[in-house]
């Protein structure tokens, strides 16, 4: 018989968790999936398989891996479900062990997630315990951290409602559960199709009022693949039933949420809706045709139409909220490359900056009601500022124009002195070369104490020259950004990006000449959000990857 403290540390090493893996008609990926769970070592008692009716060798190769592998059970539905819910509740009834993570086949757990996420729960005595999700876009293989200010610390929380933030990461995957507590609380996912089931699951355990851990371990991967055949329920964004989607969950995530008496963090899910969802869309809406616009817009005032005073009154101008009030304020869709600008991340907000008759900022003549004059007293730091970029390609190299504009007298009070620019690979996450930095000569109303009060037709201006030769270190084509610091007088600074606009004409590719390759073929153009980057293809080998892509996207272009 073993002494006390043996058999507590004894129960201590003990399995603890397992690990649901949700797939459907995803042969190429679930086995990675379920072996990664697997890799987790002896914390993991169980990987529950869950194939949702696949139509592939899906079933197979999972019964195939349980044969050798103890640990692994499959369960095979009979019916598909058409969503991720239904298939993750299956799994969750199927669980044995105290604690609970779930895992989709096409991403990966890494190397000691779930050690971190246990140990972390397990010493606060936590129902919930979370880590940091990175989104890895492949086959590029750039990854983008996933709400990383939760997760910059380790922190633990009595009570969701004191840190409402946590409401902004309605991911369930990169989460360990106390199995029990989602048992004794009820909570389960949506059944059947329920795109962004997510936001539900989530809100229902934020509303259980869960002890929750953060650990600023990486515990999950969360593979993008934008050019699969098939797109993920929550990428596929074409049609108009996405949308309605996604309010829908967002809707239901507050009742859940008020209804259980959580009235702060339900405000803070109504912010999140406005600062994430509605901007993302937003930077997307001119891409669609004018029917899906007006659709669009229509549904998108009558949900903003059920949010209360309390809900606009933080942060009024922030770009989510001040794109929202002017949703509400138009019946039909208006301004939308200046809306695009203005989701964007950082935002811009681009001219005209008009006025009502008494001097009051507005968003523009025609909606006067939507005032922009907290804008007078946000920090510059904050500011949507707009600087405007103009490249000009030349064989070797080119010029790069650059203009800040004036808002409502902000930056000549804060004194513009310098830009500083760096382009960055987003690819490898680097930059090419140093930042250089450029001064700013001011120009236009108000630049010799003329003009109206606010200056607003002055701008700020700077060139500089960008070489073809400093863009050709990365492997095969990559994509360059364009990133801008504003410096003010006085050590105050302002991260931006920069408009993309044609004063040269339209933004085509070319071929110019490099010192390492014969030839690099770059195309500058505008992103989602009107933001000017770089495409580069250095050398032949580049070339031609190009050229293919192009005659691929030809023959699928319908």
């Amino acid at each position: 018989m073993h002494p006390p403290a043996a058999d507590a540390g004894h129960a201590e090493r003990e399995p603890q968790v397992g690990v649901v893996v949700i797939g459907y008609n995803d042969a190429a990926h679930v086995t990675a999936a379920v072996r990664s769970a697997l890799a987790q070592g002896p914390a993991v008692r169980e990987v529950v398989a869950v194939d949702d009716c696949s139509t592939d060798d899906s079933a197979e190769l999972l019964a195939r891996l349980a044969a050798t592998e103890p640990r692994v059970k499959v369960v095979r539905r009979r019916v598909n479900s058409g969503g991720c819910g239904s298939p993750r509740n299956t799994g969750l009834d199927r669980v044995t062990s105290p604690y609970v993570m779930f895992l989709d086949s096409d991403d990966v757990l890494p190397p000691g997630a779930v050690d971190a996420l246990l140990a972390a729960a397990k010493e606060a005595s936590a129902e919930v315990a979370g880590g940091l999700c990175v989104r890895r876009e492949l086959p590029e293989g750039r990854t983008v951290p996933w709400q990383a200010s939760l997760y910059a610390a380790h922190a633990v929380y009595e009570r969701p409602a004191q840190r409402p933030r946590l409401v902004h990461d309605t991911l369930c995957v990169n989460k360990l559960y106390r199995t029990d507590f989602l048992r004794d609380h009820g909570i389960r996912f949506p059944e059947g199709r329920f795109p962004y089931e997510d936001f539900v699951f989530t809100a229902r355990v934020l509303a259980a009022g869960p002890r929750i851990a953060l650990v600023p371990n990486e515990v999950y991967v969360w593979h993008v693949r934008r050019s699969a055949d098939r797109l993920s329920i929550s990428l596929d964004r074409a049609g108009i039933t996405n949308w309605r989607a996604r309010t829908e969950a967002c809707r239901l995530a507050y009742e859940i949420l008020l209804g259980a008496g959580q009235k702060e963090l339900a405000r803070a899910a109504r912010g999140k809706f406005l600062d994430h969802e509605l901007r993302m869309y937003v930077r997307e809406l001119g891409l669609h045709d004018a029917e899906y616009q007006q659709t669009w817009w229509a549904h998108t005032r009558a949900y903003l139409a059920e949010y209360d005073a309390s809900d606009w009154a933080y942060h009024p101008t922030a770009p989510g909220r001040l794109i929202g009030r002017v949703v509400l304020a138009s019946p039909e869709p208006r301004d939308l490359p200046r809306l695009r600008d203005l989701a964007a991340r950082p935002a811009r907000l681009l001219p005209p900056y008009a006025h009502t008759p008494d001097g009051t900022p507005t968003w523009s003549a025609g909606l006067p009601q939507v005032t922009l004059e907290p804008l007078l007293t946000r920090p510059v730091g904050l500011l949507p500022l707009a600087v405007d970029a103009e490249l000009r390609p030349r064989a070797r190299a080119a010029q790069l124009r650059l203009r800040l504009h004036e808002l409502y007298g902000r930056v000549a009070q804060a004194g513009p002195e310098a830009l500083e620019v760096e382009w960055r690979c987003r690819e490898t996450g680097r930059a090419a070369g140093p930042r250089t930095t450029v001064g700013l000569t001011a120009s236009g109303g108000g630049a010799d104490g003329t003009g109206e009060a606010d200056g607003a037709d002055r701008v700020w201006s700077a060139e500089t020259t960008v070489c073809w030769a400093t863009f050709s270190g990365a492997p095969g084509t990559s994509t360059w950004d364009l990133r801008l610091r504003v410096r003010f007088r006085g050590g105050a600074y302002r991260e931006v990006t920069a408009h993309a606009t044609t004063g040269a004409g339209p933004l085509r590719r070319r071929a110019a000449l490099s010192t390492r390759h014969a030839v690099v073929l770059v195309q500058p153009y505008a992103t989602h959000s009107g933001a000017l980057a770089l495409r580069v293809a250095p050398g032949s080998r580049g070339v031609m990857a190009v050229v293919r892509a192009r005659i691929h996207r030809l023959l699928h272009c319908h």
